[in-house]
């Protein structure tokens, strides 16, 4: 009990980072009116937030055709729009004379490209670089020569088309190779103090040429001909498969981001390559809606009935709920109880958890206590878990949490609409099926039968009614049918001969991706972790701010406003990109083969990518998803043909019209999305969102008035309600309403009350092991096995050994009495020597 007497252990310090001042509980009662003083700030903007609108968003892949082009330029490359005007038409003023580029026909169009690209191999950075630049005017639409932002974008799409039939993409990919081996650029960024723009300045022209080749060919229009549908067919199989013995080309984007991160190219503009990386993996593989098209084909395929609904339709037609009342988020500072009883009874139970590795955490404190926790318990949670979240990301210094303990006020009297029907269908696994079997025998009759769910004597008429309504619900999945196969092959790893593998995109950029794939997550997550906007600058992060700063730094106040907002920018759209690229790539892997997304998954927890997420949602939501870091004027293709402002306070701020940034939200959905496929059905995963405190962080997401972003929040809330206590659902009632209202529902999962026996798994490492070992048997097995095996099938049956035909010379049957003769009957067999060697 020694610990209890120690000032400051009881109650969160009045600064709210989570530090004790040691100095004995004067101090503490000198900051408590600071502390009440920032709660009712807090309140107050809270307050002010419930009111938010209904946010009128639509989920999909990407967003408009012109949002994702302009998003590839920070506002410091403007002034390089003019330089690759420039550059265009003092060659185009050699090659051609008296015509623009919209005059000419297709055949003179494709012969000046040609000559283009003739040019492109010289030996002379400056000459190749002004070559490219005309090529990159190219592809941004010639808008020199047009009235319109829409003229604009139709020239771009129909040059990239061009430019693509010509061969320009694989003259630029052997360019981009030069530059990224260009070891006297890396050595030159290294040494010098501050990066800037300019240091990246071939690599940014080459990467958006590529961007805005891929972009625009991927675009599906129904107004393409049949010339354009059969391109880009053609280069969705050159950039998903090995072409001339050279590796995919999203693997090269990959090596481009672990050498970012690595610090030996710190002058790569990366948010250009994830942006590139993103849309080449969304191209070959295919988007949301092809995914849901492959797994109705493959559910086909293996005999699995048709799905019960389509999830992005069900999704799309959710109306969003009212949030949680902010008495129920923060509670009210009456209900706590004072300083003088808190310091009589801190302490007891409090263990502060300290930076270890995430699967050992479990140990350091009881989650598991009988009784409900008290008011001053969840009190010091919320601050627990930002230490811990702090302790695992490594960060400087830690935002100031408010403490969200639940609170005993009422229920608002605010009536709840109940919908008429559950959105969602049911599904029952086939592991609940035996699992409620087993229960039942051992009650009825004394003993169990295993798996077997048929057999139903000796049981009462409502078990059997019971079993009835569970399988008729029952649903089998493609991981459960993969992973059973993956057992079997396992088990009988010759008679059941070698597995066919069929080359898909998919399947090939794992095979790439698979000896680095450690390091690649970890390369993403360092840089979403330096994006993320909870994270304060550190000397030892990356600086991914290398293609946004200017050479020479601002002078002037507006100045310091556009630049501030292009950072800010330029960081949404990093994370943008890495939360997108994420989600499609643990998606299409689940599809390919489960254990491949497992193989992902694990290395995305082991490199801390739970309490990530979890801190990048410890801030105002709302306000991050309002956010207006854009300068409409200065956005392509807008800026390219009007002359570009006097920059004013008002244009600044300005921004656009909409009522919220749709980048934001996109990346919010994305990483809960995210943040569900690491955890479901995973008990430790679970647990780490326990122990980071991650309820609270979740509850305020809450205030998002968006159907698709509270789903799933309520998904995660809905996975941990059974360990939170019964206090905290009883102080949160609505949610709990939500959750029912929401989310599908699995028969016999007891998750608002935990009494089932999931709800205690003691051992978390146990369960983390056994799905390492069944990956890296499964990596094993498929990818790392030789050619030539020894463990290859022998057929043993001696007649149909015997009965194989042959292939002899056709002199064989001349000579055969005479190699019978030489080879069987005058070899004399030892027959001792035979049972003696064994």
């Amino acid at each position: 009990m020694e610990d209890s007497a120690a000032p400051g252990a009881g109650s969160p310090p009045a600064n709210g980072n989570g530090n004790g001042n040691g100095n004995g509980g004067g101090k503490g009662k000198q900051a408590a009116p600071k502390g009440r003083e920032a709660f009712r700030s807090q309140r107050r903007e809270s307050e002010g937030s419930v009111d938010c609108p209904t946010l009128e968003f639509e989920y999909g892949d990407t967003d408009g055709h012109a949002a994702e082009l302009s998003e590839l330029y920070s506002y410091t490359e403007n002034l390089e729009f003019t330089t690759n005007r420039r550059c265009f038409e003092e060659d185009f003023k050699t090659q051609v004379q008296g015509k623009e580029w919209l005059e000419l026909e297709e055949d003179a169009q494709k012969a000046y490209v040609m000559g283009l690209l003739d040019r492109l191999e010289v030996v002379s950075r400056d000459r190749r670089l002004k070559v490219a630049r005309a090529v990159l005017y190219l592809a941004q639409g010639t808008f020199g020569e047009c009235d319109s932002e829409v003229d604009v974008l139709h020239w771009s799409r129909y040059n990239c088309f061009l430019l693509y039939q010509m061969g320009t993409f694989s003259a630029f990919l052997e360019l981009l190779h030069m530059e990224i081996d260009n070891s006297q650029a890396c050595s030159s960024a290294l040494r010098k103090p501050a990066i800037s723009i300019a240091d990246s300045t071939e690599l940014r022209v080459l990467l958006s040429v590529m961007y805005l080749m891929v972009e625009n060919i991927r675009l599906e229009r129904e107004t393409d001909s049949c010339r354009w549908r059969t391109a880009r067919e053609t280069f969705r199989t050159e950039l998903s498969f090995s072409m001339h013995n050279e590796e995919p080309f999203a693997l090269l984007l990959f090596s481009m981001v672990t050498k970012f991160c690595s610090g030996l190219a710190p002058h790569f503009p990366i948010k250009k390559v994830l942006l590139l990386l993103w849309k080449v993996v969304m191209f070959t593989l295919g988007g949301f809606e092809h995914l849901q098209a492959l797994k109705v084909q493959k559910r086909a395929e293996l005999g699995l009935p048709p799905l019960a609904e389509d999830s992005i339709q069900v999704v799309k037609s959710m109306r969003a709920a009212s949030p949680p009342s902010y008495t129920l988020d923060l509670g009210e500072s009456q209900l706590a109880p004072p300083p003088s009883k808190l310091r009589g009874r801190r302490g007891s139970r409090r263990q502060l958890l300290t930076k270890q590795d995430s699967l050992d955490i479990y140990n350091e404190r009881d989650l598991f206590k009988t009784e409900e926790p008290t008011t001053e318990e969840e009190e010091e949670s919320a601050g627990d878990g930002e230490r811990t979240l702090d302790g695992e990301l490594d960060l400087l210094e830690q935002d100031p949490l408010v403490p969200p303990p639940p609170s005993q006020a009422p229920l608002s009297a605010e009536r709840v609409a109940f919908p008429k029907g559950l959105p969602w269908a049911p599904k029952v696994r086939q592991k609940d099926i035996e699992h409620f079997l087993e229960l039942s025998r051992n009650k009825f009759i004394g003993f169990t039968l295993g798996q077997d769910t048929d057999t139903l004597v000796g049981l009462p008429r409502p078990i059997h009614e019971s079993v009835k309504t569970l399988k008729q619900h029952k649903y089998i999945s493609i991981a459960d049918v993969q992973i059973k196969n993956e057992e079997e092959l396992e088990k009988c790893p010759m008679s059941l001969g070698e597995e066919v593998v069929p080359e898909t995109p998919c399947e090939i950029l794992y095979q790439g991706m698979l000896y680095s794939l450690p390091q690649y997550m970890i390369a993403l997550l360092k840089i979403l972790l330096a994006a993320a906007p909870t994270s304060k600058a550190k000397t030892d992060s990356i600086n991914i701010l290398a293609d946004v700063l200017p050479e020479e730094m601002p002078v002037t106040v507006l100045q310091s406003m556009k630049l501030g907002i292009d950072v800010n920018r330029h960081k949404e759209i990093i994370v943008k990109s890495i939360s997108a690229l994420l989600l499609l790539l643990l998606k299409h892997f689940k599809l390919n083969h489960v254990y491949q997304f497992e193989y992902v998954s694990q290395h995305l927890v082991f490199a801390n990518c739970i309490p990530l997420i979890l801190k990048f949602f410890n801030q105002n939501i709302l306000s991050y998803i309002t956010a207006k870091n854009s300068i409409s004027v200065l956005d392509y293709p807008c800026c390219t043909i009007q002359d570009l402002p006097e920059l004013t306070t008002e244009s600044l701020e300005a921004g656009d019209n909409n009522q919220f940034c749709w980048r934001n939200l996109f990346s919010c959905i994305n990483l809960l999305r995210l943040l569900n496929k690491l955890t479901k059905w995973k008990h430790s995963r679970t647990m780490m969102l326990v122990v980071f405190k991650s309820a609270p962080i979740l509850k305020r997401a809450l205030k998002v008035k968006q159907a698709m972003l509270q789903l799933y929040v309520l998904k995660l809330l809905k996975i941990q309600t059974k360990y939170l206590g019964r206090q905290w659902r009883k102080s949160n009632m609505k949610t709990m309403s939500a959750i029912y209202q929401k989310v599908r529902h699995r028969m016999n999962d007891d998750w608002a009350y935990g009494n089932d026996i999931d709800a205690r798994p003691w051992d978390f490492q146990a369960e983390e092991c056994t799905l390492r070992a069944n990956i890296e048997a499964f990596n094993s097995r498929r990818y790392d096995r030789p050619q030539d095996s020894e463990f290859s099938p022998v057929d043993n049956c001696l007649q149909s050994v015997l009965g194989q035909r042959l292939d002899l010379p056709e002199d064989f049957h001349y000579s055969y009495e005479i190699w019978l003769e030489r080879e069987v009957f005058s070899q004399p067999i030892c027959w001792e020597e035979l049972l003696q060697n064994h």
